[in-house]
């Protein structure tokens, strides 16, 4: 019997979705452009938000200069984005606003096609030309929009894209510091990628990490230096600890800048002369 039920519920839903299929491919082959727009909005309507904008897709070329170029245009982004297909919608909404900048939904289209590109931001460590146009694009917004009930999410946004920024750096970083004395000092370039991330991203959460590359590598640096330049860079090495500490007190780094500070009291000399 549950055998018997099971083939039943199976055939029901092949004769159901073939049913479906078949008003999708009659209402396509329509020739009346108001009756497929009109089906195109009972599809968004009932959540077939793909099938919605295959239809659209079909007939905005032939509503451009209409009246129904730009609610139609925007309810294609729409569509896209309930997909979240957020490269197509954020290319509608683009659209949208650049041909109705004016228009009735503008504000929304700008907002969420920065919205669609911050969804499709690189992972840190690759190129972050995508996350720089987000960026762009959400900025705009926010200064066409100061007041916008968006504008709070698209600030919002905007902190997760440059944190992605911040992380990138750190990555560098640590990749500098990784390679150590690989065919020539990494270190210094360590220390470089972190102190300027640190004045470009001074807020950033990453920041601590930033610090903590800067005395790691000044530890390296120290540990392996020669013997004339050795008191130098042990000085160097305390100081930049006193910095982490000032700013980091609790940090969660702050055990392992403790050891480099260690070693930095082990090693001085106070009779060392520091000219």
């Amino acid at each position: 019997m549950k055998q018997i039920i099971k083939v039943s519920l199976i055939g029901l839903f092949a004769i159901l979705f073939a049913t479906s299929c078949n008003e999708l491919t009659k209402v396509q082959k329509s020739t009346d452009l108001y009756e497929k727009y009109s089906y195109a909005k009972k599809f968004y309507n009932t959540g077939k938000y793909s099938w919605a904008a295959q239809i659209l897709e079909e007939i905005l070329p032939y509503f451009r200069g209409s009246s129904e170029m730009e609610p139609a245009l925007y309810l294609k982004a729409q569509a896209y984005y309930k997909m979240k297909d957020y490269q197509q919608a954020q290319l509608a909404y683009k659209q949208y606003y650049t041909e109705f900048p004016n228009g009735e939904y503008t504000e929304l289209a700008r907002f969420y096609s920065g919205y669609g590109l911050a969804q499709n931001v690189p992972d840190p460590r690759l190129d972050q030309s995508k996350t720089i146009a987000a960026m762009q694009e959400l900025q705009q917004f926010v200064d066409f929009y100061p007041q916008s009930e968006k504008a709070e999410e698209a600030k919002q946004l905007l902190f997760d894209l440059q944190e992605n920024l911040a992380l990138k750096e750190v990555l560098s970083a640590k990749l500098y510091y990784d390679l150590g004395n690989y065919i020539f000092n990494n270190y210094e370039s360590s220390i470089i990628t972190a102190r300027n991330a640190m004045k470009v991203y001074p807020y950033s959460i990453h920041k601590e990490e930033m610090h903590y590359y800067v005395v790691a590598s000044l530890y390296q640096i120290a540990k392996n230096s020669v013997l004339e330049k050795k008191q130098q860079r042990l000085r160097d090495l305390r100081d930049e600890y006193y910095n982490f500490i000032n700013e980091f007190p609790d940090g969660k780094r702050r055990k392992d800048v403790d050891q480099f500070f260690a070693y930095a009291e082990k090693n001085i000399d106070p009779n060392a002369n520091w000219d």
